[in-house]
């Protein structure tokens, strides 16, 4: 089989391309990437030694398809991830959705030319904000969790957001290209005949992440609080109650391999995966297993919120269970622990790829 991975050198779509060689034998992987982000130099290099073409390319640039390999299957971990993507003054609008959706645009193309499978990893912030910013909460543990006994919205349950949660907007410029990019896949798929699957992802982390909070806030927290670095609780009452769920990308690869082989229908073609309530810890906790890691760091506290904040986020992944038999098999403490035993390896890790 062949493979085309987008955004092949940034932390989700290197680990995805070890862990398949890893696991399938005869798989050939051609990635793709434009390498503005810092950091993805390193992993080009690793790569190449595995025997991955690497090509440099834009999801943006049409032309920039034309010359590629035909393949079997497109995994596209090519995206801007930042819920401030396009407010924040450090990427315009117009750049996010150039890179989120026109690029989406550009592989659909790809794929109706060759006969390719897609599979797009897509967002847990492709769900509507306003009801998950007032979903009523109490503190545990220094974390936030859905109050007990309070009526919740449509489709969030203790155990998460399932995906028949709303998706009306607002939900951030990035969750809209996302979730558009997710409308127009399906279409092609109907109109074109090749087979999409929709993977919404929680947070994705591990050894290796790009340090930044917009995008890898696990790795951020960890390399910052092992190098004393300044860091900031925002929002919430500036208390860290906020709460996520992780993932290792390399918990995806037993759903990708299903996927591969199945070009029929039978099978949903959206589902939440995700690590689930076992692997959500809010930042205050996250700061404690720092702390007993590495030694105390105070934390600041700023109140003021952002845009598109929200206290908790968990995402339900029954339904993949359901469709994929799938369930991450990577816990929250060995996902926590690698990243620290990778900060503790690259003292320069945060100038490196942030």
């Amino acid at each position: 089989m062949k493979i085309l991975i987008t955004g092949i050198c940034g932390f989700v779509g290197s680990t995805l391309a070890r862990a398949l060689l890893e696991s399938t034998p005869h798989l050939q992987i051609v990635g793709v990437d434009n390498f503005v982000r810092p950091g993805s130099e390193l992993n080009r290099r690793d790569l190449a030694r595995l025997g991955v073409k690497i090509i440099h390319a834009d999801v943006r640039c049409a032309a920039d398809f034309e010359p590629l390999p035909a393949a079997d299957f497109v995994i596209d971990a090519a995206a801007n991830p930042s819920v401030l993507a396009g407010v924040d003054g450090k990427t315009s609008s117009r750049q996010l959705l150039e890179h989120n959706l026109w690029g989406t645009v550009n592989l659909l193309e790809y794929c109706k030319m060759h006969g390719a499978g897609l599979i797009l990893l897509s967002t847990s912030r492709v769900y509507s904000v306003p009801p998950l910013a007032a979903l009523p909460v109490e503190v545990r543990q220094r974390a936030f969790r859905p109050k007990s006994g309070a009526k919740l919205p449509e489709g969030l349950t203790a155990a998460g957001v399932s995906e028949t949660f709303s998706t009306a907007p607002p939900i951030s410029l990035y969750g809209s290209s996302k979730l558009a990019s997710e409308a127009i896949a399906l279409e092609y798929a109907a109109t074109f005949d090749f087979p999409v699957w929709i993977n919404r992802c929680g947070v994705l982390a591990g050894a290796g992440q790009f340090g930044r909070p917009d995008q890898g806030i696990f790795s951020f927290w960890i390399n910052s609080h092992l190098r004393q670095r300044p860091l900031k609780y925002i929002g919430f009452g500036g208390q860290g109650h906020q709460v996520r769920d992780c993932l290792h990308p390399r918990d995806l690869v037993p759903a990708l391999r299903a996927q591969m082989k199945h070009r029929g229908d039978g099978k949903p073609r959206i589902a939440n995966f995700s690590g689930g309530a076992a692997s959500a810890m809010s930042l205050a906790q996250l700061t404690n297993w720092c702390d007993a890691r590495f030694g105390k760091h105070a934390v600041r506290s700023d109140a003021k919120p952002r845009p598109f904040d929200i206290p908790w986020m968990v995402l339900d992944s029954a339904l993949a269970k359901k469709a994929w038999n799938w369930s991450p098999k990577i816990s929250l403490p060995q996902v926590l622990d690698e990243i620290a035993a990778h900060a503790e390896r690259h003292p320069d890790w945060l100038e490196i790829s942030s």
